[in-house]
């Protein structure tokens, strides 16, 4: 996997679900050489940032953190991509109806006992919330934020919704959410109009020439 650097923006989030968009922050996953674009940990907090993973002043004490500790933070963006792959690894055998390999399940299975450990009910506005904090999860705090719903997805992944991208060097994973339930692209306006293209670019090359 070659990591780039490249910043996030609004039309990377195109999964319909939080889990999924970390997932996606490789890309090329189709291919022989995906491409991670988590170059260090501020590139991942602006993505929790745009993906709204956390409070802005959260995230700037973070950035505090992970300045005045890099080598803490190198070792909690490793974590998280760690939990990262074993997601994929787990939504992708079931977007493709195969058994999900139990050393992913392992993988996903430890993080979230991390998580738990940090985990605090806290009541607010007449309801129990189970909350994670700074205080509690440091520079995992993304990671741990992430964790909850992406364990739930896992017990409830639409099997008829759920897809992975056709588009050529893409493989990004997605919850189709449309009304016809016939999505085959992240993003219609990326990998849809490529794939377009290409096969005008094809049909244009096969037509006879004429005079």
């Amino acid at each position: 996997m070659t990591i780039i650097s490249r910043p996030f923006s609004p039309g990377d989030l195109v999964a319909g679900h939080l889990a999924l968009n970390l997932v996606n922050t490789v890309t090329a996953r189709n291919t022989a050489a995906p491409r991670d674009w988590l170059d260090g940990y501020p590139r991942l907090l602006e993505w929790a940032k745009l993906a709204n993973v956390a409070e802005d002043k959260v995230l700037t004490l973070l950035g505090k953190q992970a300045a005045n500790s890099a080598h803490d933070a190198t070792l909690a963006l490793a974590r998280l991509k760690q939990f990262r792959e074993a997601l994929h690894t787990a939504y992708a055998a079931l977007i493709s109806g195969k058994r999900v390999p139990q050393t992913a399940l392992d993988g996903i299975g430890e993080a979230w006992c991390e998580v738990h450990s940090r985990i605090r009910l806290e009541y607010s506005d007449n309801r129990v919330a189970a909350r994670v904090s700074i205080e509690r999860s440091g520079l995992d705090l993304i990671r741990d934020s992430v964790a909850g719903c992406a364990i739930e997805l896992l017990q409830s992944l639409p099997a008829d919704r759920a897809r992975v991208c056709r588009g050529e060097a893409c493989g990004w994973l997605f919850i189709d959410s449309s009304k016809g339930g016939q999505r085959v692209w992240c993003d219609m306006a990326v990998c849809g109009n490529a794939a377009k293209t290409r096969r005008h670019q094809k049909n244009a090359q096969h037509r006879p020439h004429t005079k």
